[in-house]
């Protein structure tokens, strides 16, 4: 049995989603204060020790509660919290399924359980929130029923957790009440949850009181492991010598510790671990322990502040992980059927290597030493590591994105998030001219692009796509130059090549991620589409592949270079498409037609006259002929032996304080593209401004 998929309303920007789990690992991603904490804070509050407060309501909710009158038809906001259960009836204890079933006829493959926070007597509230602050005599009352909600112990007397059992049809979830306290232990009797949290505090300022994981192992000694029996012979081995009880915890943790040798660190090059025994007989049978770490060559034993944050923060994750999972295991009466550890941001003070095991080596820990047989928990991992993400397969990732929702038709937004099953994403199949990619080949396409580059596609505001190096180089200081607003955004550069670009654009779509698409014309000849020509040539075409499919086919030049900027913004204002086009520029005192047809041919155009003063150069003498001009900068840029990164390091090494002015111009085709980006993601919710 496992827990297949939760639904929250109402519970701080988490309006109305679903999120659904797989069977093992579940890794929630997303840019900062898009939801991935709220929802963990919802399970945590129904099913943990977490109270509710007035403000884990969403916004639109906490306007309803406010403009609430009794006697008005609709109800008080509830949150609330659906919980689906696949069951595997050959092994499920039935009694648990029977209580929450309400269709005996059913095949009890998945049930499902409501928790909803809900006003308990509405009378009652109104009652007192009209005695605590009734209404003066301009017709106001000096506080808002939220206000009044928010004081000390009115919400949770006043608001109550209820339980419904949950029959899945095709309308929707259709609920029926629980008495509450058979509808709570039910639910404990079908989910435990844990949390190892992102604010771990494993180091102290003080190196000599610096002992969580001393504490940690001492926890899990006591309530894991077999402890040393309180006889008079123990006391006496403890009393004359502490090193005995050394080597029984040696003994007890040495399969633990051999798991933790594992994970990485530390190397043949740091030092070892060992728990010391440092307690009087009086204490020392209680399990108190203390962590040393014993250097390789010398043998010296140094306390547990002497070692590194990283590895502290590995070791203190194993040990709550296989803590919470030994005592799920040995919960002897009403165990619950299932169980999911949350684990926030493990990447915390972790290298890059250790961060895209982690997954794995926290299996190895919880499957060490327990049976084939044995019950197996669910993780969920919170992360902004693209190197967590390294490991885990494409469909296990659940994409959390800040949005603005409608408030029910009235004409308000607010802010909130919508949550992406990445199992659910399937690119569309590619046919454009010659290039055939079917749906496997373009999703298995995207899987080896996202693992290879560790990208950071998940955590950004916006994507830029480029042909190659020089744009990616280029590309930052073409921002300050040109739309310096990006420069507060997370913006991703993915560097994809000419004919790449449209396999990203399905994902991107339903990430909800705008993008850019900078590329380049690619002009070639009619007759002959492997022979380059100059962009201005009679009846040129592109053999840019991006551009005909996002174009629809369209490969003659002039068509594409007389598109208005209007033609460039497409899939709902999601995409921009950014190309060269021919732009009129004063040459030899004499306005000139020029069209390049690479991003470097543009730039050589519309900065000509740092290269005719030898500011820059591409190895060529200037002619002051345009026509000639034009003619020389083509030949030479699509020529075996001119050196793009070279050229693009020359330009980004100009001397920026020339007269006070910008020291070259982006290219225009790049510079509308970046302010139609900027004007975008401008309309989005800033992350300053966001709930959690």
């Amino acid at each position: 049995m496992y827990l297949k998929k939760i639904s929250i309303r109402n519970f701080r920007r988490l309006k109305d989603v679903d999120i659904d789990f797989e069977e093992k690992e579940t890794v929630f991603v997303g840019p900062n204060n898009s939801g991935k904490t709220s929802a963990t804070a919802a399970i945590r509050s129904f099913l943990g020790s977490r109270d509710f407060k007035i403000h884990d309501f969403s916004l639109c909710s906490l306007t309803a509660i406010n403009t609430y009158a009794p006697t008005a038809p609709i109800p008080h906001p509830s949150i609330q919290l659906d919980l689906w259960f696949h069951i595997d009836p050959d092994t499920v204890e039935f009694g648990t399924v029977f209580a929450l079933a309400t269709d005996l006829s059913g095949d009890f493959t998945e049930i499902g359980i409501r928790c909803s926070l809900e006003v308990e007597d509405a009378a009652e509230l109104w009652t007192k929130y009209d005695q605590a602050f009734p209404v003066q005599d301009d017709g106001q009352r000096k506080r808002k029923l939220v206000d009044f909600l928010a004081l000390e112990g009115n919400l949770k007397a006043h608001f109550k957790t209820r339980y419904y059992s949950l029959e899945n049809s095709g309308a929707g979830a259709i609920p029926t009440p629980l008495d509450p306290n058979e509808g709570r232990k039910t639910l404990r009797s079908l989910l435990r949850v844990d949390f190892v949290d992102a604010q771990r505090n494993i180091d102290d300022e003080n190196a000599t009181r610096s002992n969580k994981l001393s504490e940690a192992f001492a926890a899990y000694y006591q309530r894991n492991l077999e402890q040393a029996e309180a006889a008079e012979e123990a006391v006496a081995v403890i009393e004359e010598n502490n090193q005995k009880l050394t080597a029984h915890y040696h003994q007890h943790f040495q399969p633990l510790m051999g798991i933790i040798a594992d994970l990485g660190l530390p190397s043949h090059n740091d030092r070892a671990m060992k728990i010391v025994s440092t307690l009087s007989s009086e204490v020392a049978l209680r399990g108190s322990t203390e962590l040393f770490y014993v250097d390789a060559t010398s043998s010296h034993e140094l306390p547990e502040a002497y070692n590194g944050l990283g590895f502290k923060n590995l070791v203190f994750m194993a040990i709550q992980i296989d803590n919470f999972y030994k005592q799920w295991r040995a919960t002897d009466e009403n165990r619950p059927l299932c169980q999911m550890i949350f684990v926030e941001e493990p990447e915390v003070h972790l290298h890059a290597q250790v961060q895209q095991t982690f997954i794995k080596q926290m299996w190895k820990v919880l499957t060490q030493g327990a049976g084939d047989e044995e019950p197996r928990p669910q993780l969920t991992v919170t992360t902004h590591s693209s190197h967590v993400l390294d490991a885990v397969d494409f469909s296990k990732i659940r994409y959390f994105r800040r949005v603005d929702l409608d408030d029910e038709g009235n004409g308000n937004t607010y802010p909130g998030s919508i949550v992406k099953s990445l199992k659910e994403f399937r690119p569309d199949a590619i046919n454009v001219g010659d290039l055939e990619v079917g749906v496997h080949e373009a999703l298995a396409f995207l899987k080896k692009y996202l693992r290879l580059t560790h990208c950071d596609l998940f955590f950004a505001d916006a994507a830029i796509l480029v042909e190659g190096a020089v744009e990616k180089l280029l590309l930052p200081k073409m921002i300050d130059l040109a739309a310096s607003g990006l420069n507060t955004k997370y913006i991703t550069i993915l560097e994809v090549g000419g004919a790449y670009s449209m396999r990203f654009a399905k994902l991107l779509e339903f990430l909800g991620i705008p993008y850019l698409v900078i590329t380049d014309i690619d002009s070639v000849d009619p007759a002959n589409s492997r022979k380059g020509c100059k962009a201005t040539d009679a009846g040129a075409v592109t053999s840019n592949a991006s551009i005909k499919y996002f174009f629809d086919g369209s490969d003659l030049v002039s068509d594409l270079t007389a598109k208005a900027d209007a033609d460039h913004i497409q899939a709902d204002n999601m995409r921009f498409v950014s190309y060269q086009k021919a732009v009129v520029i004063e040459y030899g005192g004499a306005p000139q037609n020029f069209h390049g047809r690479t991003l470097e041919e543009a730039f050589v155009y519309e900065n000509h006259g740092l290269f005719s003063s030898g500011a820059l150069s591409i190895g060529k003498e200037i002619p002051a002929d345009a026509a000639e001009f034009h003619q020389v900068v083509w030949e030479r840029i699509k020529s075996s032996t001119f050196k793009k990164t070279e050229f693009a390091m020359d330009v980004l090494a100009l001397d920026p304080h020339v007269e006070g002015a910008a020291p070259w111009a982006v290219p225009e085709y790049i510079a509308v593209g970046l302010r139609w980006l900027e004007g975008r993601v401008g309309d989005q919710p800033a992350a300053g401004e966001l709930n959690a």
